[in-house]
């Protein structure tokens, strides 16, 4: 058996509040931050799809990484800053900012203004984990680059980075999920919801939590249950997400679209001042769709709330 490089754990997305002139709700996005931390919640990110991590100048990266690191600064708490961009460059030299104030866990999405071909993702990887040894790397492997990196493509990269420790995948597809763990396990895999019953009866794996984030106590429930390879609990918790799933949904319609949109909702749950709004010019979910979502929740799935 190999071991993974990155600890198995549940992985949460800190998302990012903005005010009505879109500047940075700091204290906001500190309580948030503390209240995964002391549900549980040990291994954090911000700047994902979810994060707006796509939509940040760099002044709001600076800002908003600044105040991550130091919330997170504490004892079993492991932090990770999220790189999306066009620009390889603008990737390194916000790697290397971070790094001065003192992170050295990163999150890595694939340029998407062009599907990279085999070479391109060679290069890239070399000019991000090969370039910064002293730093730990994730790839989050999603679609919207045009390109999903295959299990054995992950074997190949890890045999040559010893510093790529973990992917992040959204997916349900059992033979998708059958070649991450078997191809590259050397490799932490972070799966979302339904995927992760999954992926945990094949072996070790992360969970990507998403929508069970309302509760992070049966969230770490879930989790455990995939641990242990419990098959039985992990059905039973799961007979409700499509009830969870079909909550925000009905609730948002089609008024926005954006991962950050649907997350800033379970926010909201736990922060009734957490704000809805995403950076321009992408739409947020409003105040009454987000009532109505509450509503759909308490009527049907109570024991989702906090």
């Amino acid at each position: 058996m190999i071991s993974p490089r990155y600890r198995p754990c549940v992985l949460a997305t800190c998302c990012i509040p903005w005010n009505e002139r879109f500047e940075f709700e700091e204290v906001i996005f500190r309580r948030s931050v503390r209240l995964q931390i002391a549900s549980g919640i040990r291994d954090l990110y911000i700047f994902g799809t979810a994060g707006e991590g796509y939509a940040v100048t760099e002044t709001q990266f600076d800002a908003v990484t600044r105040v991550f690191l130091d919330e997170t600064r504490i004892d079993g708490v492991q932090a990770m800053i999220g790189l999306i961009s066009q620009s390889l460059p603008m990737v390194i030299e916000r790697i290397e900012r971070a790094r001065d104030m003192g992170a050295r866990r990163f999150q890595l999405s694939l340029p998407s203004w062009g599907v990279l071909n085999d070479a391109e993702l060679k290069t890239f990887f070399r000019e991000t984990c090969g370039r910064f040894p002293d730093c730990e790397f994730l790839h989050y492997n999603l679609m919207r680059t045009g390109r999903i990196v295959t299990g054995a493509e992950y074997g190949l990269l890890a045999g040559e980075y010893e510093n790529l420790v973990a992917t992040k995948n959204s997916t349900a597809d059992e033979a998708r999920l059958t070649s991450l763990m078997t191809a590259s396990p050397q490799l932490q895999h972070f799966i979302t919801e339904a995927g992760f019953a999954k992926a945990a009866l094949m072996g070790e794996c992360g969970f990507l939590i998403s929508f069970t984030s309302t509760n992070f106590v049966r969230a770490s429930e879930y989790f455990r249950a995939g641990c242990e390879q419990d098959a039985a609990k992990l059905a039973a918790i799961a007979r409700d997400f499509d009830g969870l799933i079909a909550a925000f949904k009905e609730a948002v319609g089609s008024t926005a679209h954006m991962d950050g949109a649907f997350d800033k909702l379970f926010c909201r749950v736990h922060d009734p001042k957490f704000p809805l709004r995403l950076l321009p010019p992408y739409e947020g979910v409003s105040d009454e769709r987000f009532d109505r979502y509450l509503a759909l929740l308490r009527q049907n799935l109570p024991h989702w709330l906090p």
